[in-house]
């Protein structure tokens, strides 16, 4: 396997990290509108992940610096071409921040209250607007020779992007609900089974119909098998809350992802950006790569740098592992 090779599966596993681990952040956010009755359960909603958001947003910033680092061509066509979707999710990913930080800042009412519908807003536009850019990915956009995108951003709104987006919406709403559940005691984590099952459901039927297009369009032995766990795991993690089995169903949710993402890559490989308008100019890991120097420097320094990070994370969820409810939450 080549060094360009390699850094494809690691990218893919950065994706893969940041939304398994930001896909429940923003479920959270979304709940605090579906889920929380009152200030005091946005409160608890909200403390569950207050320890872990920022932490989990660095598989972004890993997957951003390592496309940058290793796919130059891909990354200035992607960032280029997906310019406004992607601003617009770095303006949500700042103001969500700002707002976790800035909420309990004052006591009053109306300045509370508006910070959490900025939690709601910069959580929900984000999961959906990640699905589209993947689906649009992987199922090729206006490139020109000159490694260009050509397109409008109209192009981008097309109907097989526009499912992916829900599904990516729906799984991170389903994802974050069973963290709810796993993280709270009380009333709050009774009614997030109950509101899994519902999300599971359609979460279901959106997800299987997103990755059965894929498969059709551009699947293969190795991404249908990704389809299959991705499905199974689902109605799995759906069986799970339903039993209360709070743990088992975070962690088959998270299959789900690890799946479904995987099936995504699969389907692009060896291409990291198809061009709708002539395979001949197919952005691949061979003709948008680095050069194999930078590659070889690179692997050095992740082989050092990742297991720290990784322990160090893990460290964290650990250390903030006790479930939490209203009343643990101050007057």
């Amino acid at each position: 396997m080549e060094l360009h090779d390699v850094w494809f599966v690691l990218i893919a596993v950065l994706w893969t990290g940041y939304f398994f681990l930001e896909g429940f952040d923003f479920g959270i956010g979304v709940l605090t509108k579906l889920l929380a009755r009152n200030r005091k359960e946005r409160r608890v909603l909200i403390n569950t992940i207050g320890p872990v958001w920022d932490g989990n947003e660095v598989w972004l910033l890993s997957a951003g610096g390592a496309t940058f680092a290793a796919f130059p061509d891909w990354y200035a066509t992607l960032f280029s071409g997906f310019y406004l979707p992607l601003l617009l999710i770095l303006v949500c990913l700042i103001v969500r921040g700002v707002a976790f930080e800035y909420r309990a800042k004052r006591p009053e009412e109306n300045w509370q209250r508006n910070w959490e519908n900025a939690i709601f807003w910069t959580s929900l536009i984000p999961a959906v607007l990640w699905g589209v850019a993947f689906g649009n990915i992987v199922r090729g956009v206006k490139i020109d020779a000159q490694k260009e995108y050509v397109g409008t951003f109209g192009d981008l709104l097309n109907p097989y992007a526009i499912l992916g987006g829900l599904v990516t919406l729906a799984l991170f709403t389903f994802h974050g609900t069973v963290f709810a559940a796993l993280k709270t005691v009380g009333d709050i984590r009774v009614r997030a089974r109950k509101l899994a099952l519902g999300l599971g459901a359609v979460t279901a039927v959106l997800a299987l119909g997103f990755l059965i297009w894929t498969q059709a369009d551009n699947g293969d032995g190795k991404s249908l098998v990704a389809l299959i766990v991705a499905v199974a795991a689902l109605v799995a993690a759906i069986g799970a809350i339903a039993a209360g089995r709070e743990g088992w169903s975070f962690a088959l949710s998270g299959v789900t992802i690890v799946a479904a993402v995987a099936m995504l890559f699969l389907t692009l490989f060896p291409n990291v950006m198809p061009s709708s308008l002539n395979e001949a100019w197919n952005l691949t890991v061979t003709n948008a790569s680095s050069t194999p120097y930078t590659l070889k420097i690179m692997t050095w320094c992740a082989g050092i740098a990742t297991p720290v990070v990784l322990l160090y994370q893990g460290w964290t969820y650990w250390v903030f592992r006790k479930r939490i409810g209203t009343q643990h939450i101050a007057e």
